[in-house]
């Protein structure tokens, strides 16, 4: 739902980690002292996005980005584009009304939820094609890098499968779309346990491939998992409690997520730093793009 222009009548639902959050912040609002966070002296901004082209490949079933020239400098003096496209493709941030009806819209969320804290943490030497994430690992590599984990930080997942993506030297769409790594219901379980605000992950989809529609267009992705798992996905990811759980299931507590990050991703990883995705200011959105931005402090200038 839009509250954008009238709140009057709205009130958080309970367990909603993004709802509580806005009525807090419209409650009174916050002021923050990031700086031990951020060496501000010394801070560098990272950019984890994507490019967005018309190369950039939607999730299946989506239809493609598309963009034209209306207007041109040597015919009209002026030059102006038109696009038509759905906002999952590219980096962007998926809104509540992706898959909660009484969600709120994009422009309704504070802009105090789209930066905070966080870390960013690679796992990717433990995963591979098709492989299954746990809490467990995520754990870990808090533990071994002395990340730390509070309530309302921001997760960034480097999965390294972003070095598939379509603008890369070692692009693989196949393996980027269809084969990237993903979670399970213990996870997103772990993440609402947590009170994590948000995720970003450097794959087409926040969810295992496989338990996306991709599990009935691929039935030989389904074949190669099976026979990688030694057992039947059905017993591995049960449906339907793992069907796109992280967006399904998740949504309605408020913990949202970012997909298809990338860029420099690379050079912040097993950081705590600021991290920030502001979407456009969408009036009954329910997603949009965004720029996802890590802001860490230059280790070599310190």
């Amino acid at each position: 739902m839009s509250i954008y222009f009238s709140r009057d009548k709205w009130k958080p639902r309970p367990n909603n980690i993004l709802e509580e959050f806005t009525a807090k912040v419209w409650e009174k609002k916050p002021s923050y002292d990031w700086s031990k966070v951020v060496d501000w002296a010394n801070a560098k901004v990272y950019d984890l996005s994507q490019p967005l082209s018309p190369l950039s490949p939607p999730f299946p079933t989506y239809p493609p980005f598309e963009f034209k020239w209306i207007k041109v400098i040597y015919e009209h003096g002026v030059g102006a584009q038109y696009i038509q496209t759905p906002l999952h493709i590219g980096t962007h941030m998926d809104g509540p009304l992706h898959f909660d009806s009484a969600g709120l819209d994009i422009a309704s969320i504070p802009i105090e939820y789209w930066i905070g804290e966080g870390i960013i943490v690679d796992i990717s030497e433990d995963v591979s094609d098709l492989d299954i994430y746990t809490s467990d690992l995520i754990e870990e590599k808090i533990r071994s890098y002395n990340l730390g984990l509070k309530p309302y930080d921001i997760l960034v997942i480097y999965t390294g499968y972003s070095k598939y993506a379509y603008y890369q030297p070692t692009a693989d769409v196949v393996r980027y779309m269809l084969k990237h790594p993903g979670p399970t219901k213990e996870f997103a379980d772990w993440l609402i346990k947590n009170k994590i605000r948000w995720t970003a992950v450097d794959a087409g989809s926040q969810d295992h491939p496989l338990n996306t529609p991709i599990r009935r267009l691929r039935p030989d992705i389904v074949e190669e998992f099976e026979k990688k798992h030694g057992k039947k996905i059905q017993e591995v990811m049960p449906w339907p409690e793992n069907f796109q759980l992280m967006h399904t299931y998740l949504f309605p507590y408020g913990v949202l997520h970012v997909e298809n990050a990338g860029g420099e991703i690379e050079k912040v990883l097993n950081r705590r730093c600021l991290i920030s995705a502001f979407p456009f200011k969408f009036v009954g959105g329910e997603s949009a793009f965004c720029r996802l931005v890590a802001i860490c402090t230059d280790e070599e200038r310190k």
